[in-house]
């Protein structure tokens, strides 16, 4: 019999943010059909005897609590005993995070892990948007710097983003070719994403809620005045937003695809009607902050398709 738990590997509650943490939004909802959560971080993952053993403990959340959560419980799980796991840790998207997905692959027969752990593996979250580079601002990705020094000449204002970073971290935009700051920054991250600069992002971005294939919302979030960052993480504030028909063909489009390739629950971008080219697929978010401003609850629509 399969116990009605629901795991999630993340980052330690006491580092969440309670404002705007999906993680906690999606636990507070499913917890209101009795499941229980167990919490681990993915250092704390183990394979012990041929079984998939996490040391955490069970948790309560609750937005009333002072700390907005308790822990129960430590212990250690095999996680077979598990309904679900979330996969909710932040990037970077480094080795420890691939190692937990093929520790977790060898349990997604048998244990339903969201999102499918060969999936997020597979997929970048920058590259997998090469394919629909034509509903793109113009963009490369390298690490070649003459490349960039081209792109640069070509397009004047250029956004520089590291493949596999995240929440708007380490992202810089460049108005003066400055070499020793792009080498720089190549030696840290290796491959880059060059992207022309959008004014536009002053305004706000959209970012989509994609979950099951589906469309199932979508948000604006407008960046503080002067900044070009729209992450909620970098103090961009929300509003609603009604997506255009042209936004809708292309998010249905790559819904369909990433359902395709057992992406379940996924948040893509756009700006001044270009997708911006990340698909978020190992920790999406926002949804707490789509309840806040409209009351929509994607948390019961997430759970729903599972039939949980």
């Amino acid at each position: 019999m399969i116990n009605k738990i629901v795991a999630i590997q993340g980052n330690h509650p006491s580092k969440l943010n309670l404002k705007t943490d999906t993680s906690v939004f999606l636990a507070n909802e499913i917890q209101k059909k009795n499941y229980r959560i167990f919490y681990y971080d993915p250092k704390n993952l183990s394979i012990i005897n041929s079984k998939v053993i996490a040391e955490g403990f069970f948790i309560k959340f609750n937005y009333n609590y002072k700390k907005f959560y308790k822990i129960l419980k430590k212990q250690k799980l095999n996680l077979i005993r598990c309904k679900y796991i979330l996969i909710r840790q932040d990037p970077p998207f480094n080795l420890e995070y691939i190692s937990s997905t093929f520790i977790l692959e060898t349990l997604k027969n048998k244990v339903k892990i969201i999102n499918n752990p060969t999936a997020i593996r597979n997929i970048s979250e920058k590259l997998y948007s090469v394919k629909y580079q034509r509903f793109m601002p113009n963009t490369i990705f390298t690490q070649n710097i003459q490349e960039i020094k081209n792109f640069f000449k070509k397009n004047k204002h250029v956004i520089l983003k590291p493949i596999h970073s995240f929440s708007g971290n380490d992202i810089h935009l460049l108005n003066k070719f400055k070499l020793k700051f792009i080498q720089k920054l190549i030696k840290k991250h290796n491959y880059i994403m060059c992207q022309k600069y959008l004014p536009k992002i002053s305004k706000g971005d959209k970012r989509v809620f994609l979950i099951n294939g589906k469309i199932c919302g979508a948000i604006s979030r407008v960046p503080q005045k002067g900044s070009y960052l729209s992450n909620m993480s970098k103090g961009a504030t929300a509003k609603n937003t009604q997506l255009t028909n042209f936004e809708k063909s292309i998010s249905k489009l790559i819904a369909k695809d990433l359902k395709k390739d057992q992406i379940y629950f996924a948040g893509i971008d756009f700006i001044d009607q270009k997708l911006n080219g990340d698909i978020n697929v190992t920790s999406p978010t926002g949804l707490k902050t789509l309840f806040d401003i409209s009351k929509i609850n994607l948390a019961k629509t997430f759970w729903k398709y599972l039939k949980a």
